[in-house]
């Protein structure tokens, strides 16, 4: 079992630091588990940054469509 454990530790110090925060902290000592969550972790930081790239582009694209008020003077 000892072997086991020695195989998560190693895996998680090779993980990214955000990942390995995310997964750190759960101790988890079963490996094909670990390897699960992170894979999980990974792909849900992928998603989130798709998106906020998706949205900033959106918001940068708008931004060039003129004035939204008139100016009266």
């Amino acid at each position: 079992m000892e072997a086991e454990e020695d195989k998560c530790v190693k895996f998680e110090n090779g993980l990214r630091p955000d990942i390995k925060q995310l997964i750190g902290f759960n101790e988890i000592r079963d490996f094909p588990t670990l390897v699960n969550k992170s894979r999980i972790c990974e792909k849900d930081g992928k998603a989130k940054a798709n998106y906020y790239k998706a949205a900033n582009e959106k918001k940068r694209k708008d931004l060039g469509r003129g004035k939204p008020y008139d100016k009266k003077g």
